[in-house]
Formats: C-alpha cells, sequence, structure tokens
C-alpha cells in the first residue's frame, strides 16, 4: 500500500460505464451503475456528448439539485416553473427539484453539446421543499489562473451558485508536469474526474473518463500532477450520512 492510500480511510480508482439516456443519448457514467450506486452525498456523475437532435425531453425529478455544466456547445432547459433558458459553454444551470417539478434539457441546434451533470442529494429534512432553478453564465464563475494552468470555481468561493448542501466544485486545466494542489475537508468525500489527459495522485495514475473517488475521514491537501496537458473536474462535499432512496429521476 503506498503513502497516499495509507493516509486515507477509502481510495477507488474508478471508472465510467456507457449508458443509454433520453433521446438518443449515450453519458459516460460514473454512477449509478451497478458497482457503484452513489457517493454520498453525489448520487448521479453523467458525461454527456450530445449531437444536435438528440436530448432529455420533458421528465420528472425529485429529491436531490442539479448542476448541468457545459464544456461545449450549448444547452436549453425548459421547467414547469415557467423557466425557459440557455447556457453555452463554461456557464452552468442549476435546479433543486425539491417536491418535484418536470422540466427538459435539449442541446444546441448544431454541433455537439458536452459537459457533465452532477446530482447532489438533498437531506431528509429538505426533501420537500419548493422547487427552483438558476443559470450562470461562463463570464460569471470566477477563473482563478495560477503557473501552468487555471481553474474555474462552479460551486466555492467567488461563484453565485448556491446549494443546499456543502460542496466544492471545480475545473481545471493543468499542463504538463505542473502540479496543482487540492484540500479535502476531514469527513468529506472528492471526486477527481478526468477530461483528456493524464493524472498522477501519488502513484496512482488516471486517463480519460477514469475517476479517483476519495473518502477521506481526516484533512487532506493532495497534490495532482499531470504527466500529459489535462483537464479535470474537482468535486467534494460533505455526506449526508442519511439512506438515500434511488430509483430512475427520484432520490428519496
Amino acid at each position: 500500500m503506498n503513502d497516499l492510500q495509507e493516509s486515507m480511510d477509502m481510495f477507488i480508482r474508478a471508472y465510467t460505464q456507457e449508458t443509454f439516456e433520453g433521446d438518443g443519448v449515450v453519458v459516460n457514467r460514473l454512477f449509478p451503475i451497478s458497482e457503484r450506486m452513489n457517493f454520498d452525498p453525489f448520487v448521479l456523475w453523467d458525461h454527456f456528448d450530445i449531437t444536435a437532435g438528440h436530448g432529455f425531453p420533458d421528465h420528472p425529478h425529485r429529491g436531490f439539485e442539479a448542476i448541468t455544466y457545459m464544456l461545449n456547445g450549448g444547452m436549453h432547459h425548459k421547467d414547469n416553473l415557467g423557466n425557459d433558458a440557455f447556457v453555452d459553454k463554461g456557464g452552468a444551470q442549476v435546479f433543486c427539484a425539491g417536491a418535484g417539478m418536470v422540466h427538459s434539457e435539449m442541446p444546441a441546434e448544431k454541433g455537439q453539446s458536452m459537459g457533465i451533470q452532477l446530482w447532489i442529494n438533498l437531506p431528509k429534512r429538505l426533501k420537500t421543499i419548493k422547487p427552483s432553478y438558476q443559470q450562470v453564465l461562463s463570464e460569471n464563475l470566477p477563473v482563478t489562473t495560477f503557473e501552468g494552468g487555471n481553474c474555474r470555481t462552479i460551486v466555492g468561493e467567488g461563484s453565485p451558485i448556491e446549494l443546499h448542501t456543502d460542496v466544492t466544485y471545480q475545473h481545471v486545466s493543468l499542463n504538463k508536469d505542473k502540479h496543482y494542489q487540492i484540500y479535502i475537508n476531514q469527513g468529506s468525500n472528492a471526486i477527481i474526474y478526468v477530461l483528456s489527459g493524464r493524472l498522477m495522485l501519488g502513484d496512482e495514475a488516471a486517463g480519460l473518463t477514469e475517476a479517483f473517488l476519495i473518502e477521506s475521514k481526516q484533512e487532506q491537501n493532495l497534490s495532482i500532477r499531470a504527466d500529459k496537458d489535462s483537464e479535470f473536474m474537482f468535486c467534494c462535499g460533505v455526506p449526508h450520512q442519511e439512506p438515500i432512496h434511488q430509483h430512475g429521476p427520484y432520490v428519496d
């Protein structure tokens, strides 16, 4: 066992699974899959790449919050709350399904639309709150540059996005042989998901559509090195430590 594994209660190198969703959409799904239903407080992670003309027609949700972050192209969100909006590359659409809502998500009318959809469980006491929607354009998400890369904060310091769960969510670009430090609070669960390139975390490596899942019972300050020019998502959240009843579009 290497030093990285010894310093953590759980460290897993995870893989996505191709899954069919919506109208003709294939996603790379980190969870829920047969090997891993969720990663408290996170209950779904989909990396999608949608061709124009396909997408997600009207469908219901309840019991969680979701962030659709666009890496390329765009997404049109429409719901029964009266929201009708489009967000493109670098922006995010956020909804709290709460007691229940119906929405659709359809990609830009031309080209490919690629992004990450992340679902975050609501604690039991908030399952029946009123649903809501928020859209944040690319220019409103803070970007920090550093030697060898940059970081866009989707949720966290400087971002206008507010959730009901304590979460940090970042999109990081890192040049070959450069390092990036990530901080994980005690008791948090973290995801490092590789969009492109190859990352090294200690002696462990992960490449395209692979991920590191980290369950940390103690405070962690980890150094990630890019084995080649890379992009990745970093997400960290505090578990609710409650039973998760996940079935289709609902998390009760």
